[in-house]
């Protein structure tokens, strides 16, 4: 017997050539917001752009792309207020970049260094760092989203992952205790159809990512990710949802991660050519940007001031980022325990001896 499919709300405003199939939110008609949303998504691609040069060149580590998906980011880090809190994976750049995150900061965090998980900005200090292990952030939303209301404050916590994200045990387990506890947390899925090499018709025999809300108690909807608008709507009410103490929702967005899952990856080996042109007709900021020139909001004057715009305020940040003197060694130690165990304390030390010992032959050398 086949499993029984379950109808979810799915939301779509723009079609891909960024034609509205319908009546649009009324704050669609603030042209300055919808144009930010925009500039938004445009500067994390230019910044994508770099930095996966900056890794073709040895000049940072390995680094997951955000290319296609730039609209789920950007409409998390427009919605979110300043108190709350965002637990983000490692494609989130658009949110951070909203959020307050520096490019210096993203830098340095993908070129190893500590100091770039130590955001500088007043709303961004609030933030977690991004996560890579999978799906335990999820977890985190929760606990702080149970902080939230234990003290009766109106604040919200949001976690984003991918699709894969979903069939791991830490991500099923936060659904359960955010339904059980009806807690002010939201859970966005960047459905980008593939777990590095998995594609999602074999990750999951659901129908949908969404529907695993159900079973927890509480509501799951899908909506389509590459239209920026549809995203900031439907992401707004569930806000909005978990602020009012009405309880969780997760939000699944259909996209396409039109890059390699990470600068480490190959994906020529498992995808056709012919999959990812065809998605590239649905990506997200094309899309948005023909609705703004069709409203007289957008042109190519405007275009290329930003560009220019961003790509100095890149370069500052990368000058900044390879000035930066390297960190001390031993920081890998800094945040582990507040009293060390023995044997850890040991290897401490031992270390220790090992770097002055390099400092030393490098001074001599």
């Amino acid at each position: 017997m086949s499993p029984s499919r379950i109808d979810l709300p799915y939301t779509r405003y723009l079609d891909a050539d960024g034609q509205p199939l319908g009546p649009l939110p009324d704050w669609v008609e603030d042209g300055a917001r919808v144009v930010g949303l925009y500039r938004a998504m445009l500067r994390t691609r230019l910044l994508d752009q770099k930095v996966i040069a900056l890794q073709r060149t040895g000049r940072i580590g390995t680094y997951a792309s955000s290319l296609g998906q730039e609209a789920i980011g950007t409409a998390i880090g427009s919605l979110l207020r300043g108190d709350d809190v965002f637990l983000p994976y490692y494609r989130d750049s658009a949110a951070q970049l909203l959020r307050g995150v520096s490019m210096r900061e993203m830098l340095l965090y993908w070129g190893g260094d500590e100091r770039g998980s130590a955001y500088a900005g007043a709303v961004a200090s609030g933030d977690f760092p991004l996560c890579v292990p999978i799906a335990t952030q999820a977890l985190h939303a929760c606990g702080v989203a149970s902080a939230f209301k234990i003290r009766g404050e109106p604040r919200v916590a949001l976690t984003t992952c991918g699709d894969g994200a979903t069939s791991k045990g830490d991500f099923l387990e936060a659904l359960n205790v955010a339904g059980a506890w009806q807690l002010p947390v939201v859970f966005v899925v960047n459905n980008n159809q593939w777990a590095i090499s998995v594609p999602r018709r074999i990750q999951c025999g659901a129908p949908t990512l969404a529907q695993k809300a159900i079973g927890a108690g509480f509501a799951g909807e899908q909506v389509d990710g590459n239209d920026v608008i549809a995203v900031a709507e439907r992401l707004r009410q569930a806000i909005d949802h978990a602020r009012q103490g009405k309880g969780p929702t997760l939000l699944e967005c259909i996209t396409y991660r039109l890059c390699d899952h990470t600068t480490a990856d190959d994906a020529t080996r498992y995808r056709s050519a012919e999959e990812v042109n065809q998605a590239w007709h649905e990506e997200p900021i094309k899309r948005l940007q023909n609705f703004l020139v069709a409203r007289g909001w957008w042109d190519e004057s405007r275009e290329q001031a930003l560009v220019a715009e961003t790509q100095a305020e890149l370069q500052q940040a990368i000058d900044a980022y390879e000035a930066t003197p390297p960190q001390d060694l031993q920081e890998v130690f800094r945040h582990v325990y507040a009293d060390w165990p023995a044997a850890l304390a040991e290897q401490r030390e031992q270390f220790a001896e090992r770097v002055v010992r390099r400092t030393q032959g490098a001074d001599h050398e």
